[in-house]
């Protein structure tokens, strides 16, 4: 069983950093893609990056681009999303999601964590 457990989020005011991190458990974590996903209020599930188990590929949405940075160390199972010049429309909870990369990259996984909430304040 693969087990996500995402930490960091909190409350930032706009322009400011944040970064958030995603333990895995149980299961070989180089053998997967991770990414970031995020849901505010009222509005569908949207991907924001991802990483490939090798950590040499990324992809992120085109909201995100230039001011979030996607990483992850392998050693220590972990997979990270840096946050910077955050807006308040950065406003969701955000989960980690563990999966094939062409799963990711489809705006998808195959196993979720339980989320964390950012809030930007303006």
């Amino acid at each position: 069983q693969v087990q996500l457990v995402e930490s960091g989020g909190g409350l930032v005011q706009a322009g400011g950093s944040l970064r958030l991190s995603c333990a895995a458990s149980g299961h070989t974590f180089s053998n997967y893609a991770m990414g970031w996903f995020r849901q505010a209020p009222g509005k569908e599930r949207e991907f924001v990056a991802g990483i490939s188990g090798s950590g040499y590929s990324t992809y992120y949405a085109d909201s995100v681009k230039g001011r979030f940075t996607i990483s992850r160390d392998n050693a220590k199972n972990t997979v990270y999303l840096q946050m910077n010049s955050v807006k308040p429309e950065d406003t969701a909870v955000y989960y980690c999601a563990a999966g094939p990369w062409r799963t990711i990259l489809a705006a998808d996984g195959d196993y979720w964590g339980q989320g964390t909430q950012v809030t930007v304040s303006s």
